[in-house]
């Protein structure tokens, strides 16, 4: 039996990529030059790696007391971030697919809800991290101060798969160290 199901597929891909206004020399790649393939695998990768496992787990946790699903979206669904918009509106669509899904299954006895990391110290921030420039714009906009680690998205995730959020469906949990409320 499955009681929790965490769907926590992610990643980008890093196209170099830089807001048009903030071009220095036009040699820099702007989202008229990222190709739609990268795109894709941001979507294939983001949605579908949250929509499958759903789609073929969901069925057996119908019923059972206290099952859940938890998805990881990210803080870029709330308001997208410069450099990805593959990612960003993936994510977006992760939150929204958690509100779906919430909706569709709450009678059954299944809650879903998601959580949304800010930047983390992950493998796939190891580029910004040491991108000295990025990364103090990046922690300049952080009002913790620091980047997170991924043991901090772990009290969010024990909340939305204990008893304590038995009310709570279709939510997207904000863990940023603050960025949103910036």
């Amino acid at each position: 039996r499955i009681h929790i199901l965490v769907n926590a597929a992610g990643g980008a891909v890093r196209s170099a990529m830089v807001p048009q206004d903030q071009m220095a020399d036009g040699g820099e790649r702007t989202f008229f030059d990222v190709p739609a393939e990268d795109v894709q695998k941001e979507f294939d990768l983001n949605m579908r790696g949250t929509w499958l496992p759903s789609k073929v787990l969901t069925p057996l946790m119908i019923g059972q007391q206290g099952a859940c699903v938890i998805n990881v979206s990210s803080m870029s669904a709330f308001g997208p971030l410069t450099r990805i918009p593959g990612y960003s509106g993936a994510k977006a669509g992760v939150s929204n697919f958690t509100q779906w899904l919430a909706t569709y299954l709450a009678r059954s006895g299944v809650r879903v809800n998601a959580i949304a990391p800010g930047y983390m110290e992950t493998d796939n921030t190891a580029q910004l991290r040491e991108d000295r420039q990025r990364s103090e714009e990046i922690l300049a906009r952080i009002p913790a101060g620091r980047w997170g680690v991924p043991d901090d998205l772990a009290g969010a995730v024990v909340f939305l798969a204990s008893a304590a959020s038995d009310y709570v469906h279709g939510h997207t949990l904000a863990v940023d160290g603050g960025w949103l409320a910036r």
